[in-house]
């Protein structure tokens, strides 16, 4: 049976990302279905920017992939269950100080890397390259992952459904956040080139990606944002191929959990556009978060951080 939910989470990151916040992340509830301002995270509070947060030791390695690339990849480490965090098309494996010693700390196993050619990873033969998917399963080969949850955000999001498309059996849960999810029919495609009309590619990558109500109200954010983009490509940077063609019909075959998530001002996939993918999913939910663009994982961590930690909770064991 086909299962679809939805929530809206409001920008509540007043709380400071760290100590009794993080406990708080792993049990707030989020509310299922049509959820009322207060239930999903909505505050009374004045929004404010939230600090980065101190950040757990980690385990960085450099994985072999074929055409003589390599992948920096960075883990927590732990017994806890695994959660990959695949990044934005602006980002690397830098982009994720929010989330990192958050996921630990609610238990889970969290890892993070570059894909080919952005920061600190090697891009290798563009001729002799793996599929990005493929390229994923040969990182969790090598740090010895079963089953895992994955999360992919932006042009993180094509890479995770097509992974999913191909290696379902060794997922445990799907997110999607702020992502087009590559999807290839024409009439999806004609869509989302609307929403892009020149001069859109010309504009700043944080006019772009970031919405404007984090941009007037963070720009110390937007500059580490910018900061982690600036160097996230190396010279070598090349576009990976997919090893699937995802289309509307090839994601009605998956059974697993997904997640769906954008910002409410996202200009690539706002939450109408998220809700027609998600209607081509058979057990999905779907949540936007306010005051946020394309990447809310870093605009509203707070917000972000919850519905993550609790569809992960909801698909654990």
């Amino acid at each position: 049976m086909k299962r679809v939910r939805t929530s809206a989470a409001g920008p509540s990151r007043r709380a400071v990302v760290g100590g009794a916040a993080l406990a708080a992340f792993a049990t707030t509830g989020v509310t299922q279905g049509t959820a009322s301002a207060a239930s999903a995270g909505e505050s009374s509070q004045p929004w404010e920017p939230v600090p980065v947060p101190a950040q757990v030791p980690v385990t960085e390695y450099q994985v072999p992939v074929s055409g003589g690339g390599s992948l920096w990849c960075w883990d927590t480490g732990g017994d806890g269950e695994a959660v990959v965090l695949l990044h934005p098309g602006s980002g690397s494996g830098e982009s994720w100080p929010y989330q990192q010693p958050v996921l630990a700390a609610a238990g889970f196993r969290v890892i993070g890397y570059s894909r080919r050619g952005a920061y600190n990873s090697v891009a290798g033969t563009r001729a002799e390259a793996d599929t990005a998917s493929g390229d994923l399963n040969t990182l969790a080969d090598r740090l010895g992952l079963d089953r895992f949850h994955l999360s992919g955000s932006a042009a993180g999001g094509p890479v995770a459904v097509d992974y999913a498309l191909s290696q379902e059996d060794r997922l445990r849960s799907l997110t999607v956040s702020g992502s087009i999810m590559g999807i290839q029919d024409t009439e999806y495609q004609e869509l989302t080139s609307a929403l892009q009309p020149d001069p859109f590619g010309d504009m700043p990558v944080d006019f772009k990606e970031l919405g404007p109500s984090y941009r007037g109200g963070d720009p110390d954010g937007v500059a580490a944002w910018l900061e982690i983009h600036e160097r996230a490509r190396t010279a070598d940077a090349f576009a990976q191929s997919l090893a699937r063609t995802i289309t509307w019909s090839a994601l009605e075959t998956l059974t697993l959990p997904v997640q769906l998530v954008t910002g409410d001002a996202d200009l690539y996939s706002p939450p109408s556009v998220m809700r027609l993918n998600a209607g081509h999913l058979a057990d999905v939910e779907t949540h936007v978060v306010r005051e946020a663009g394309h990447n809310p994982h870093w605009e509203q961590p707070t917000a972000w951080n919850r519905l993550l930690i609790h569809f992960l909770g909801r698909h654990s064991g």
